[in-house]
């Protein structure tokens, strides 16, 4: 005969065991600090290199000068640079933790679900950064400088500078998230591909009103590219849901 007790076990994930609270604590508090070590030991070793950071930053535009307006906006900036950095190479690290410290709670079909996901996840978000670096800035800032090249003389603050493509990065990289949101929103039963199909018309005006909102220029041509971008990424999840439900 089989009990609940019996059923409960052979679903949940073998590696389970019954941890007191403290030991949870100690585990979440243990894993907190070698993040937190990690992300330290990132942003300082980038900011070693920051010379190197700085020139890959300015590769995207040609034919500018930058400057700084204070004597220590320069090292403030190399200081977000390095921050910025670190907490983004330290990005896999986190969530490795994050999933060894919730893995014996969860069952085999949720680790089949959650782990594929958050691969896609940070695929997705490198292909964001690199959409970004490669297409979006260059596109913005070419449009900025030959727009003004016959009467300026194109002269930028490097903080400002960084400041408008770390909006870029990060937007486009989540941004590219889309794909799993849909998943997960299919998944749960929220919402299926059929309907997701069907509301194409609504889907063409929100990502042009995303693509306006994410990007800090406001020149078209940026917008017009994070938008087909967006629509790219939405019919590609509707794709994958289809495929994952039939």
């Amino acid at each position: 005969m089989v009990t609940n007790a019996d059923f409960n076990f052979k679903t949940k994930n073998p590696l389970t065991l019954e941890l007191p609270f403290s030991d949870h604590i100690e585990e979440l508090r243990q894993r907190s600090f070698h993040i937190i070590c990690i992300m330290i030991l990132l942003m300082s070793f980038s900011f070693i290199e920051v010379k190197y950071l700085v020139q890959i930053l300015e590769l995207p535009v040609s034919n500018v000068k930058f400057f700084q307006l204070s004597p220590g906006e320069y090292f403030i900036s190399t200081v977000k640079i390095s921050f910025y950095t670190g907490l983004l190479f330290s990005t896999p690290f986190l969530l490795s933790q994050v999933i060894l410290f919730l893995l014996p709670g969860l069952t085999k079909t949720e680790i089949k679900i959650i782990l594929p996901l958050l691969l896609i996840s940070l695929i997705l978000f490198s292909l964001g950064l690199s959409f970004s670096y490669f297409i979006l800035i260059p596109a913005a800032l070419n449009f900025f400088v030959t727009y003004s090249d016959e009467v300026i003389e194109p002269l930028w603050s490097f903080d400002q500078y960084f400041e408008f493509i770390l909006v870029l990065f990060y937007s486009t990289g989540l941004a590219f998230q889309i794909p799993i949101i849909q998943i997960v929103f299919g998944l749960l039963n929220i919402i299926s591909a059929e309907q997701m199909l069907t509301s194409w018309r609504y889907v063409i005006l929100i990502s042009t009103i995303i693509g306006a909102i994410l990007t800090p220029s406001t020149d078209p041509l940026t917008q017009l590219l994070l938008s087909s971008a967006i629509l790219l990424l939405y019919f590609s999840g509707v794709t994958i849901l289809f495929l994952i439900k039939n």
